[in-house]
């Protein structure tokens, strides 16, 4: 049943907004680059440290339309006030929602991490993010229009080439007229 609804999961191209976790605050940016398939870029603030995390992650939708799970990896570096620069690599699971009528998504998720160079070898988070969509999804065209959009010249063109067709169907069908028909 998950693999049958796959196909409807994520709503959005881009999002950005606020994730809230224990020990940390930041901002969170997703931007969609294939169907089911985001990337999302974290700043975080702590107590003690900043960090820059860029995650790529797998849609699938669950329950409907604007219930989704997503999992995913990659890697993050930041510093900290003790120890100095860390870096590792990072796994995501989580939960999403889109509120209906609303340009708001909720997600909450566990990101567990591999440091290296840091006091702490692991980190298992979970962090809330509450996300304002910037840019709704169209569900056309290659990567999405990522790199821009061209559906309204070309939704224009097909107008003007459906327009012509017709008017070339109109002229065969009229008989054709003599010298001296009137």
């Amino acid at each position: 049943m998950l693999l049958t609804l796959a196909a409807s999961a994520q709503k959005y191209r881009t999002a950005a907004g606020l994730r809230v976790g224990r020990d940390n605050f930041g901002v969170t940016v997703q931007q969609k680059v294939f169907e089911r398939t985001t990337l999302e870029g974290i700043g975080l603030i702590g107590t003690r440290e900043v960090s820059a995390t860029l995650l790529a992650e797998q849609h699938f939708g669950l329950l409907g339309k604007s219930l989704n799970y997503y999992l995913g990896g990659g890697a993050h570096i930041g510093t900290q006030k003790d120890n100095g620069g860390f870096g590792g690599f990072d796994a995501i699971a989580g939960v999403e929602y889109k509120i209906a009528f609303v340009p708001v998504v909720l997600s909450l998720d566990i990101k567990p991490s591999v440091e290296i160079s840091s006091t702490d070898w692991f980190r298992f988070p979970a962090a809330l993010s509450v996300r304002c969509i910037l840019v709704k999804d169209k569900k056309e065209g290659f990567l999405n229009d990522v790199f821009g959009d061209g559906d309204d010249r070309d939704d224009r063109r097909r107008q003007r080439e459906r327009e012509q067709k017709k008017r070339d169907r109109n002229k065969d069908d009229e008989p054709r007229r003599g010298l001296f028909d009137f």
